[in-house]
């Protein structure tokens, strides 16, 4: 059996690019990032573009964006047609998730919950979101969104995913935007995606890892 050695996020300092397993860096985690929210007006869009922006920042992350609202996953789930293939863009978004070795979600909270185009895209796959680790980045009014996070962990836990413990949330995300309508959060929130990343990729690799030795 072959010996890895995966990097701890308690070692990472700063913006963490460099990675050791063993005499070679292992290649970047395939990360996939989700825009959830698809009503007229959303917020959605801009938490995504940094999030990703701080993604791209990193050796250690190959990332891809898609947008529900673009995405389009039809309404009505299991729709197959005469010769029993799937809608185009359920094949599609089925092939990201299932190339993906992680998902960051970034949801809003409507009453206490996630948007339905999120359960919407959740129910339209099962084995495709299996041992992958989901980060979420979340954004609301006082409690930044926190509820649809809390809702969402039993939901991957029975998905057979492993949600990571960090968040990003934007409590009144509203006083983080900049005149141009970027988000401009603290430098602390910075410092805290540097985190959430580090323990986004360690969960990756390890996954990685244990899916060439331990076949499902």
């Amino acid at each position: 059996m072959t010996n890895h050695t995966l990097p701890t996020p308690s070692s990472a300092t700063g913006n963490s690019t460099t990675l050791e397993s063993g005499p070679e860096r292992p290649s970047p985690v395939r990360t996939l990032i989700i825009t959830a929210s698809t009503r007229t007006g959303r917020f959605g869009p801009v938490p995504a573009a940094w999030a990703a922006e701080q993604a791209h920042r990193r050796a250690d992350l190959d990332v891809e964006t898609v947008d529900l609202a673009q995405a389009s996953l039809p309404a009505v789930l299991g729709e197959v047609d005469a010769r029993g293939r799937p809608p185009s863009a359920v094949t599609e978004f089925g092939r990201r998730l299932d190339r993906a070795e992680a998902v960051v979600i970034v949801t809003p909270v409507y009453n206490r919950g996630y948007p339905a185009s999120l359960k919407n895209a959740i129910d339209s796959f099962y084995d495709e979101w299996a041992r992958t680790p989901v980060g979420f980045v979340s954004y609301g009014g006082r409690t930044g969104g926190i509820e649809a996070v809390e809702q969402l962990r039993p939901v991957f836990t029975e998905l057979r995913t492993m949600t990571i413990q960090p968040v990003l949330s934007f409590p009144d995300y509203w006083d983080s935007i900049d005149p141009d309508g970027d988000l401009a959060p603290p430098d602390s929130t910075a410092l805290a995606a540097d985190r959430f990343f580090d323990e986004l990729v360690w969960w990756s690799l390890a996954m990685r890892v244990a899916r060439a030795e331990v076949p499902a």
